[in-house]
């Protein structure tokens, strides 16, 4: 028997302007130093040790990890960072307010956009400053990798094979993965077995850690830390 523990990054300071981010790589705010602090606390109340450690490209991901990893006394263990655990890319929906959009687009259209399995938003353009091509830290990423956009169906085919092959086979110790609301999403898909219409439903809050019992990589049982910000799990 093994725990995994999925935390989304705190709050960022697009969250808190209600921005589209996706592979914008930018910091967290006050409140979600705040929540990473929490989430540090409830983990080391836990008392275990971690056998690997992951997290995605972006700042607002490795800062969560980092306080975490300081506050439970690990703040010298290897972090393994990969590109394939970012957040969503949001295409030409990137850097934009999602209020506004809802107004230019109806409320409906965004939350296809942002909710669907399949549908991903119009492509950013590689002259963005917002597009990765764009970003020196993802300088050794082959660029035929590096999207214009996604659908939550793209992030899971991106997500799911790095776990299998990554992640899976250290399940026989603790992991902890720093992640992304929808890239923790296309994880929960897999694990939870939800169908295409539950996911859309799946409500990942920031900086609360999701301690999933893992037995043969079947989930024995799943909880958030902070009861107090907890979101349906749809499955138990």
């Amino acid at each position: 028997m093994s725990h995994l523990i999925l935390i989304r990054h705190g709050q960022s300071i697009w969250n808190l302007e209600n921005r589209f981010t996706g592979w914008v790589d930018v910091e967290l705010s006050e409140n979600g130093r705040k929540e990473a602090y929490k989430a540090g606390h409830l983990i080391k109340e836990l008392n275990i040790d971690f056998g690997k450690i992951y997290t995605s490209y972006l700042k607002r991901a490795n800062e969560t990890l980092d306080i975490v990893l300081n506050i439970i006394n690990l703040s010298n263990k290897e972090i393994i960072k990969a590109w394939e655990l970012n957040e969503r890319h949001y295409g030409n929906l990137t850097g934009l307010n999602k209020d506004e959009m809802k107004i230019k687009l109806s409320e409906q259209k965004v939350h296809q956009l942002r909710r669907s399995w399949d549908t991903p938003p119009e492509k950013l353009s590689k002259d963005s400053p917002y597009h990765p091509l764009n970003n020196k830290i993802y300088k050794n990423i082959p660029k035929y990798l590096i999207p214009d956009t996604e659908s939550l169906k793209d992030t899971y085919e991106r997500v799911l094979p790095y776990y299998k092959k990554n992640i899976l086979p250290n399940l026989n110790s603790n992991v902890l993965i720093s992640a992304h609301g929808n890239s923790i999403r296309a994880l929960c898909k897999y694990l939870f077995n939800l169908d295409n219409d539950i996911i859309s439903k799946l409500e990942i809050p920031t900086g609360n850690p999701l301690i999933i019992e893992l037995k043969n990589d079947k989930v024995k049982s799943a909880e958030y830390l902070d009861q107090s910000r907890s979101k349906d799990l749809i499955i138990f």
